[in-house]
């Protein structure tokens, strides 16, 4: 039975903490997840800090235990943001999905989040199963039906999403107002509060009609999660968590519709729902299951127990934002379909930039693909820059408050703490070793042992309590404190025992040779240990150091942590590499110079403080008749892959999509766009010129481009998104 733990018991590996746990159990098996990131862009390192590194240390931190886990992701990939990203960039949503999930999933895999599976919603095994968890909860009478007025934009025959409706902000009055929020003063709004909405589709004022959803009575839910949240998890569940669900249960719990008027989603399975798809926040987390769906597939493995079996411990990592869904709606969701609950929820705070919220409009962000290309591809090793940035943003992680990311809280995290306290460690252990001791593990002599050699020997044996409790209880800012600690007690114990002083005596005392020993001896077996309990934190700096000392990855289990016999007496060596770098003033400069551009040019403030040269326009070419521009087959496509011509500076090869075929098209744009950027991208092509040879490759059609003022290309695109292989005339 539960009972409350004294002070410093431990159980199961860590303290409790004064928290109610079960006694000398372990959960059997572990459900790691992470938000669901929404394919519509890509993603900034305020996600990375809030719900992707937190939920990989944990995760490291459970294999290297041993224990039963699997961490499921995938891409979010449904809900209006998709067509509305798919109108600006001129393409389809589809195209919108499959480029953004690919992107979002190489950023995660260069920044070393292990995933166990990284599914995506518009996969049929996904629509699948949000099908029958609807039908479930539908064929049980757990959902109620209602009859409302939305806005209809007649001309496009189409039922409009907030997204889709723009008018004036009835607060500040900006034109720049949408059906969910004001894109100015930042106000939520309902679309009925803007002022002379119109539809962004067809540019035509809306009219109001009725249209039958389904919802979920949150209601008829509310003791259940009063009981759960407010009564079973009010001690063990961040405050902020806690607070923010008791604010939405205080206020009343409204019904919430599960299914809206779009047409694109999955599709609701009844027969009267022709039009209809399950709302986005309905089918996501579903997502969860089904990517647990999707890695038992791949692995032969059985999905059901992480999602039926209560000796399952599920935890959700998410952001503030996210809390009422992970923390209200889909656990009620969860309950009516016999599902396991969260048992956690460590919701983090928002990360700032530079003194100032992110913002994607204003381009005041730091993406992740941003440092990955500045710093983790610039350079051989680009490992070390993964968790230098890991380092920083568990050390800032807004755990309890929000946050803030500077380059020159990066800069001093690398450079005073990794480099000089860790790193620093770790790199002067093995350059005496090699000078003092052969190269070779040397023996440790109990008999001279001191009171600084049993000091190291219980600072090292504590440290793996001290880290497993903050990590079991969410707490990695505090874990990550405690191994750089340690490495700083490693500094000190040999500052204090002067290995290298006693070396220059060694003609006179050849005793000093076993002190040298002893001192090296225990300084290696700690630099085994950091190497073990930084794992879950920097997994490539614990390879590193694993690699030095020719052991295998299988020092890294945890149970290895607070040995003193993790190298074996005798055992050589390999010399020392630097495990991270310096990160340099004028690296700091360029981000914030860069940062700034960027700012800039969103604000539309470049051309006014760099004022370009217009450039005079081209002459008209030679007059033609109709007949001759008839002969000219234009067609809609969509760019399907690209890649750079090997030797050519200027051109792109491209397979573009017309519909009733695929062809390779070379086009002279390399300079203006990376290959990653133009794909997805919708083009107008001339689909009848002849065939031409460039760089040994068949070139079928042209794309048309149109190239502004400052000599920057553009692409050609309808208004609004078409269907490949459609005539432009």
């Amino acid at each position: 039975m539960p009972k409350k733990c004294p002070k410093s018991f431990i159980t199961f590996g860590y303290f409790c903490r004064h928290e109610t746990i079960p006694m000398n159990h372990l959960p059997k098996r572990y459900l790691i997840t992470s938000a669901l990131p929404y394919a519509n862009g890509l993603k900034h390192i305020g996600h990375l800090a809030g719900a992707y590194i937190p939920a990989d240390i944990y995760a490291r931190y459970l294999r290297a235990q041993k224990r039963d886990v699997v961490f499921v992701c995938g891409s979010d990939e449904h809900g209006t943001a998709i067509p509305i990203q798919a109108m600006k960039e001129g393409t389809t949503p589809q195209a919108i999905i499959d480029k953004y999930h690919q992107a979002m999933k190489e950023d995660f895999a260069d920044l070393q989040i292990s995933f166990d599976v990284y599914h995506r919603t518009s996969d049929p095994l996904h629509h699948e199963t949000s099908r029958e968890f609807f039908s479930y909860l539908h064929e049980r009478g757990e959902l109620e039906t209602k009859e409302t007025e939305q806005y209809y934009d007649e001309a496009s025959d189409t039922f409009l999403a907030d997204r889709f409706i723009k008018g004036t902000c009835p607060h500040c009055k900006s034109n720049r107002a949408f059906g969910d929020q004001c894109e100015s003063c930042g106000t939520a709004l309902s679309p009925d509060e803007l002022i002379d909405p119109v539809s962004t589709i067809s540019g035509n004022k809306p009219i109001k009609k009725k249209t039958s959803h389904w919802y979920l009575p949150l209601a008829k839910h509310e003791q259940f999660l009063r009981d759960w949240i407010l009564d079973q998890h009010k001690d063990d569940w961040r405050p902020s968590v806690v607070g923010q669900c008791k604010s939405w249960i205080d206020g009343g719990l409204q019904s919430r519709a599960v299914t809206r008027d779009l047409n694109w989603g999955v599709q609701v399975p009844l027969e009267d729902a022709a039009g209809k798809v399950l709302y986005v926040w309905f089918d996501a987390p579903i997502g969860y299951i089904s990517a647990t769906k999707q890695w038992a597939l791949d692995n032969d493995k059985d999905w059901k127990p992480y999602w039926y079996d209560n000796d399952t411990q599920l935890v959700h990592f998410i952001g503030k934002d996210n809390i009422v869904f992970h923390c209200i709606i889909f656990p009620v969701m969860l309950k009516l379909h016999g599902n396991v609950l969260p048992t956690n929820v460590p919701a983090n705070e928002f990360l700032n930039l530079e003194g100032d919220k992110m913002s994607t409009s204003r381009n005041w962000k730091l993406e992740m693909r941003d440092f990955i290309n500045d710093f983790v591809k610039k350079e051989n090793g680009g490992d070390q820059c993964v968790d230098m940035l890991r380092y920083y943003l568990t050390q800032i992680a807004p755990e309890s408050k929000d946050s803030e990311f500077t380059w020159k809280g990066f800069q001093d995290a690398v450079n005073s703490e990794l480099v000089s306290i860790f790193g620093n460690y770790i790199n002067r252990a093995f350059v005496l070793m090699h000078k003092l001791c052969g190269g070779k593990v040397p023996r440790f002599v109990e008999e001279l042992a001191d009171e600084k050699d049993h000091q190291l020997v219980r600072d090292i044996a504590e440290m793996k309590s001290k880290v497993e409790a903050s990590l079991e209880h969410y707490k990695f800012r505090e874990g990550l404190f405690d191994v750089i600690d340690l490495a700083r007690k490693g500094n000190k114990y040999m500052q204090e025992k002067e290995p290298w002083i006693l070396a220059k005596s060694l003609a006179e005392n050849p005793g000093n040779q076993q002190k040298i020993d002893n001192c090296m001896h225990h300084c290696l077996q700690l630099a085994a240990n950091l190497a073990v309990l930084i794992n879950p934190f920097l997994p490539s700096t614990a390879k590193k150091i694993c690699g030095m000392m020719k052991v295998v990855d299988k020092m890294l289990d945890w149970e290895n942590a607070g040995s003193m016999k993790l190298l074996s007496v005798g055992y050589s060596l390999r010399e020392p590499q630097l495990l991270f770098r310096k990160i340099e003033d004028e690296e700091v400069a360029q981000q914030m110079e860069k940062l700034k551009a960027g700012l800039i040019m969103a604000e539309g403030k470049s051309a006014e403080n760099n004022p370009v040269e217009e450039k005079a326009p081209q002459a008209l070419k030679g007059e033609i008749v109709y007949d001759d521009f008839a002969k000219i087959d234009l067609r809609s496509g969509i760019i399907t892959s690209a890649q750079k011509v090997p030797k050519a500076d200027k051109l792109l090869q491209l397979e573009v999509d017309l519909g009733f075929e695929k062809r390779t098209i070379l086009s002279g744009i390399a300079m203006h766009f990376q290959p990653e950027e133009v794909i997805g991208k919708q083009v107008v092509v001339v689909a009848n010129l002849a065939p031409r040879k460039m760089r040994g490759i068949d070139s079928n059609g042209m794309i048309l481009m149109a190239e502004d003022k400052e000599g920057k290309l553009h692409f050609v695109q309808p208004e609004n998104a078409i269907a490949p292989g459609a005539t432009v005339s």
